[in-house]
């Protein structure tokens, strides 16, 4: 490939994007080999050593697709697996081991602990390139269903976001309430005073530094706790009950 990968379908795809991939693994031949076989198919491709570093990583880099190791000294391939998915912003990234073990027990706990695919040594390199080009092309894909969701959404968000504003401008109007005790989390209670200053969630990701989809999550609790269905009932009840500046 002289460039990041695509799929041809009834429907042609649009290419990829340049992928990032992440390698991890103890063998220096092997992280050496399949690197440059890798970076020859038009990947950019970073390494590392063990689970620890491949996590320090890709939390610097934020890859496309991770390709590890299973049996590695410090932190294995499960345990880097569960650091990946417990994170807010590498809890999606595809995931690939590469293992001795061809066990069906094997493969087994790899699905069971969240992997996407599974590949035993020795294997060929075409069957690898393969294996990464689905895995990315299903994130590809995920992530543009997303995007087309979010914008079938824009407009009624957009149009809370004016009911709210509108809202903040009468503030001083609204009756007040008697305060009441929620149990907010610091991050709840952060998110629910940008909701209230009128900022949409991508927004909010960008100041909290988190993801998108955890925004959507706060703000479900918000709902949950409050007992409001959106965000303008959720504004104002907020500000009703003083529970915002």
């Amino acid at each position: 490939m002289s460039n990041a990968p695509t799929t041809s379908n009834d429907e042609q795809e649009a290419p990829l994007p340049s992928q990032r991939l992440l390698l991890v693994d103890d063998e220096p031949g092997l992280r050496t080999a399949v690197q440059a076989y890798l970076e020859d198919e038009g990947f950019d491709v970073t390494t590392a050593v063990n689970g620890e570093e491949g996590f320090a990583k890709a939390q610097q880099m934020l890859p496309n697709v991770i390709i590890s190791d299973v049996m590695m000294p410090q932190l294995d391939g499960y345990g880097l697996l569960k650091k990946l998915r417990e994170d807010e912003l590498l809890g999606g990234t595809p995931v690939i081991f590469l293992t001795a073990k061809g066990m069906t027990a094997d493969r087994t706990q790899g699905y069971m602990a969240g992997v996407d695919d599974y590949i035993s040594k020795p294997f060929d390199p075409n069957e690898l390139v393969a294996r990464v080009c689905n895995v990315a092309q299903r994130q590809h894909r995920l992530l543009q269903e997303a995007a087309r969701f979010a914008d079938t959404d824009m407009g009624q968000m957009a149009k809370q976001i004016t009911e709210i504003r509108s809202l903040l401008a009468q503030a001083e109007a609204l009756p007040l309430k008697n305060s009441v005790v929620h149990s907010f989390t610091p991050r709840e209670s952060s998110v629910l005073q940008l909701v209230a200053e009128g900022l949409m969630n991508k927004e909010i990701a960008r100041q909290l530094e988190t993801s998108i989809r955890n925004v959507e999550k706060y703000v479900s609790r918000l709902f949950n706790k409050t007992g409001t269905s959106s965000r303008t009932e959720l504004v104002r009840y907020a500000l009703e009950h003083r529970l915002v500046k």
